[in-house]
């Protein structure tokens, strides 16, 4: 019997704590980003470089941390502990993906984010215990990654399994745009408390925490699917079962032959690449930037680098209503809106992050130029991120896991590349990122404008037996079996 008390539907009440599951994980993402330009010891370059902005004040890059808590990590070492986190993330995509297809999605995600929040919380008893040994940081980083690798595949499940075609843009884009507050949040926090405290381990403490109350408060409130919840109204359960027609609720298989041979989910593949380069050069660097080209303090660092996505949020989420409004009234058809919106989502950063490096050492034009690309790239979420549901809302969760885990490499790459290019911190180096970061761009969003698609695949409903597969059983026919 269902309760009158939760007169909210229980499809938006999965979506807000979806919503905060990408913004915990997101926090504890990024918070080293923040973090590691005061935990390292400051190095005086020995040669002035003419491309080197000029300190205009003299605390910008004074350290507030006990010099017994800075270490002398490299640039490169520095890019190593930044990438670490997705040597572990992409490894757990495909197997989150599977396991959240088999048991709906509730576990993977909840076990997953507890995880990351526990390394997190542990993350600075692990550095004084090793006296900042940097090998021993990117353990914690992977097992960290690892653990948020069950994010995204788990939540595409979800989601396939609650929300219906008509408000898939809208609660999609909510969802996955946790990640531009999570980011928000991760950052300008950070700055303020590490400048409030002059500790940064304090924001390894705040974040763990944060992670393991939503844990907690999630595995009480969200199910996996509309008929194993005890709270959801009737009304709303048959409206589901009426809207969600192409999630079976029986035994499945995945036909990975099918999978794995089609243009459209390897035209996303490509797609997400692209979008995850330039993502990850934002979140993962973009407070490097500002720290050691720009010469922000910490807390200046904070709050400059969370503004970018603040405009991308509002973007994301006004965005995700006119991409539904323009499918609803035939403006535009799923493919073509599927295409628009990421194309504008990719062409737009890639343009307005090379402004950035062309702005010089003014820090407010540099600060507008990488807020208006990341105004444009949040288009991407009703764009392209929401496609994996267009494709096949049977295997949602295993197409997000093969597209996000491979986009993931990029998280791996990107960092150490940009410590790699940019030893000397100067504007030419980065100038030098921001023109791959344009090419990668560019040529990622010709393939999927190309190859993309927005239609329902036929191996979908997987008529053909003869497909290679591998057996899942969704939660009913776990029920209908034991």
């Amino acid at each position: 019997m269902s309760m009158t008390l939760f007169f909210i539907p229980q499809r938006y009440i999965l979506g807000i704590m979806g919503f905060l599951a990408v913004v915990n994980a997101y926090t504890m993402r990024v918070i080293l980003s923040v973090a590691i330009t005061e935990m390292v010891a400051h190095v005086k370059l020995e040669h002035y470089d003419p491309n080197t902005c000029a300190l205009e004040f003299d605390n910008s890059t004074k350290p507030l941390m006990n010099s017994s808590h800075l270490y002398p990590w490299t640039s490169r070492q520095q890019g190593l502990i930044l990438s670490s986190f997705y040597w572990g993330y992409v490894i757990t995509h495909i197997p989150g993906g599977i396991i959240a297809e088999k048991f709906g999605g509730k576990h993977s995600l909840g076990l997953g984010i507890l995880c990351t929040a526990i390394f997190t919380f542990i993350t600075p008893f692990v550095i004084y215990a090793t006296d900042g040994n940097w090998v021993w940081v990117v353990v914690v980083r992977i097992i960290e990654g690892l653990g948020e690798g069950t994010t995204f595949p788990a939540l595409t499940t979800l989601l396939a399994n609650w929300v219906p075609l008509s408000e898939r843009s809208k609660i999609g884009t909510l969802v996955y745009a946790g990640s531009q507050i999570g980011t928000v949040v991760g950052n300008s926090l950070s700055g303020a408390l590490i400048a409030a405290t002059k500790d940064w381990a304090i924001v390894f403490y705040v974040f763990g925490i944060m992670g393991i109350v939503w844990v907690i408060l999630f595995m009480l409130l969200c199910y996996a699917n509309p008929e194993s919840h005890p709270f959801i109204t009737e009304k709303e359960k048959i409206y589901l079962s009426g809207e969600i027609a192409n999630v079976p609720q029986d035994e499945k298989v995945i036909p990975w032959k099918a999978i794995l041979t089609s243009w459209p989910i390897w035209a996303l593949v490509v797609a997400q690449i692209g979008h995850d380069w330039g993502f990850f050069t934002m979140v993962t660097d973009l407070p490097k930037y500002m720290k050691d080209v720009l010469h922000f303090n910490v807390k200046e660092n904070g709050v400059w680098s969370s503004v970018p996505y603040i405009f991308m949020w509002l973007v994301s989420m006004s965005s995700g209503w006119l991409c539904d409004w323009l499918i609803s009234k035939k403006g535009l058809s799923l493919t073509t809106a599927r295409k628009t919106f990421t194309t504008i989502a990719s062409m737009g950063p890639a343009v307005f992050i090379l402004a950035a490096s062309y702005s010089g050492c003014d820090r407010s034009l540099a600060v507008a130029m990488f807020t208006i690309a990341m105004g444009f790239m949040g288009t991407f979420y009703c764009g392209m991120k929401v496609n994996a549901l267009d494709l096949s809302p049977n295997y949602a969760g295993t197409i997000m896991a093969i597209v996000n885990g491979i986009g993931g490499l990029t998280g791996i790459i990107v960092p150490y590349l940009i410590g790699a290019l940019t030893e000397n911190h100067t504007l030419g180096e980065w100038r030098i990122v921001f023109w791959i970061t344009f090419g990668v761009f560019f040529v990622t969003n010709m393939i999927f404008l190309l190859f993309g698609s927005g239609k329902v695949q036929e191996w979908n409903h997987n008529d053909d037996k003869a497909m290679e597969f591998t057996k899942v059983t969704t939660p009913d026919a776990v029920k209908s079996t034991s």
